[in-house]
């Protein structure tokens, strides 16, 4: 295929998006396949690129490079490599699936779709940059567009919802765009010249003092999007606040740049950087995974309890981070894209339930099963990849991080301490979730049938779509996971060398 893959990827939605401003706001069938046509698109290229990746060659493909402002480095240079593939596939996965998810809209169906093709777009930017100043430029054109999305589409408390969100992400942004310039600067002075190339920025050998300072910036910059306890309070509220499909993007895409932004820029540039704030980070990725799964527990709306899971789900992501370590950080990656999958998932359902019965009230169901089978079995297969069931994509993933995390160990203040006692409590998180997951699906689905809404329809038409997809994308990486993990561990392998080599491992990962 003799085509700028990466570049066809980002630029279909913007393609939709242009096609979708010229069309008139009356024609909206005719927006919504149009948006259904151009994610389709990017889908198709990404399960392309997915599959013709050379695991054995490993390192970027797909590479395309055009110069830009060579005065300051600035290149528009685009690469995948083992680690951003898979988020490349995640994206155009959630993004396609929520324009059917977004189907049954009618309120400013032409602005919306707009809005929601220019900020998947930002998101491909992202995973797929390698200039750090088009890196941070897509991180922007992904978190901007939420605000309006939220503040106009929304529900509960949409405007307090859509400006706390901004306010935390641009705070987050701030901090992270402090110590980028500093990387860059950094680097000018080391190599003699400008560049924005992260190939060659990662090269330079930070001084350890500055890697302290600027990892710190990294790791609460882009913290506050994972969302790092306790930074995470915006994450609840744009969840429950967000029509579906941004619930979808936000959940299942967006808080993943944060943890990619992590590894990427963290871990590739400032090692012992990130090795000298790795028990700050395990110790807070253990509040995000107990705390969130016992704030969940005591949700009464179906949303907030995905919400406050998505916290507790991604503390694992930050724990396989905080580990540093082969199985760890295959396991961060491979969770990225397995509760990615899992939590669109989710929200897809709970907007299903939620356009027909007008309201996401636990208490207020039961025995809906009986009305909504599809939907009960999709709910079911996310709740059971959220509590880890084998033979679903979460078990593996969540398995890999445990294993790196039980056999971590490393030097503090002159003793060598190992993080069993972390891996444990991590683990705990598990058992928490199975009772909040066990439960929601009891007092939803099951128990005595309410008669209250037996005129409620089951999931049909292209509202099968995201059940469908969702579910056997959770169910094909779950019992193949080498599908996955094969080309993760080549994306990896480079980041744990340069691990090693900056700590001179001797016997500590």
């Amino acid at each position: 295929m003799n085509i700028p893959v990466l570049t066809s990827i980002m630029l279909a939605p913007v393609v939709g998006l242009l096609v979708i401003l010229c069309l008139p706001e009356k024609e909206k069938m005719v927006i919504k396949i149009t948006a259904a046509c151009t994610t389709f698109v990017s889908l198709v290229l990404s399960i392309y690129a997915y599959l013709s990746y050379d695991k054995s060659a490993g390192g970027l493909q797909f590479v395309e490079k055009i110069p830009w402002v060579e005065e300051f480095g600035i290149n528009y240079y685009v690469g995948v490599d083992g680690m951003s593939l898979p988020m490349v596939l995640l994206t155009s996965i959630v993004i396609f699936t929520g324009v059917f998810a977004s189907w049954d809209l009618s309120n400013r169906v032409k602005e919306f779709f707009i809005f929601l093709l220019l900020l998947v777009t930002g998101v491909f930017g992202v995973f797929i940059a390698q200039d750090l100043f088009f890196f941070y430029f897509f991180f922007e054109i992904a978190v901007i567009p939420m605000y309006i999305l939220i503040g106009v589409w929304g529900s509960t408390r949409k405007e307090y919802a859509a400006m706390k969100l901004t306010l935390y992400l641009l705070i987050g942004s701030a901090l992270a765009l402090v110590g980028l310039i500093a990387i860059y600067l950094y680097g000018q002075s080391e190599l003699g010249y400008r560049t924005f190339n992260i190939i060659e920025l990662a090269r330079v050998n930070y001084d350890l003092g500055f890697q302290k300072f600027v990892a710190f910036l990294i790791l609460f910059g882009f913290g506050v999007l994972v969302p790092i306890w306790p930074l995470h309070l915006w994450s609840p509220d744009g969840h429950v606040a967000a029509p579906t499909a941004v619930s979808m993007l936000h959940a299942g895409v967006l808080m993943k740049l944060g943890a990619y932004g992590l590894i990427k820029l963290g871990i590739n540039f400032l090692p012992e950087g990130i090795i000298y704030w790795a028990p700050l980070i395990a110790v807070l990725c253990i509040v995000n995974v107990v705390y969130g799964a016992l704030v969940a527990m005591q949700q009464k709306d179906l949303k907030f309890v995905v919400g406050y899971s998505s916290v507790s789900h991604m503390g694992y992501v930050l724990l396989g981070i905080a580990s540093l370590n082969l199985f760890s950080l295959n396991g961060a990656v491979a969770q990225m894209f397995a509760h990615g999958i899992m939590t669109a998932l989710f929200f897809a359902l709970v907007g299903n339930i939620y356009n027909k019965a007008h309201t996401r009230e636990i208490a207020l169901f039961g025995g809906l099963a009986h009305q909504m089978p599809r939907v009960a079995a999709g709910f079911l297969i996310a709740g059971l990849a959220s509590l880890g069931l084998p033979g679903l994509n979460n078990f593996v993933a969540e398995f890999l991080i445990f294993i790196g995390s039980f056999i971590k160990e490393q030097m503090i203040l002159g003793g060598l301490i190992s993080w069993r006692a972390i891996a444990v409590l991590a683990i705990f998180g598990i058992v928490i979730t199975s009772i909040y997951v066990l439960r929601v699906v009891q007092k939803v689905f099951f128990g005595p049938r309410n008669p209250k809404w037996d005129h409620i329809k089951d999931a049909q038409g292209v509202e099968m779509v995201p059940i469908v997809v969702l579910c056997s994308v959770l169910i094909l990486f779950g019992v193949w996971p080498s599908l996955l993990i094969d080309v993760i561990d080549v994306g990896v392998q480079p980041l744990i060398e340069k691990v090693q080599a900056a700590a001179q491992i001797g016997g500590i990962f």
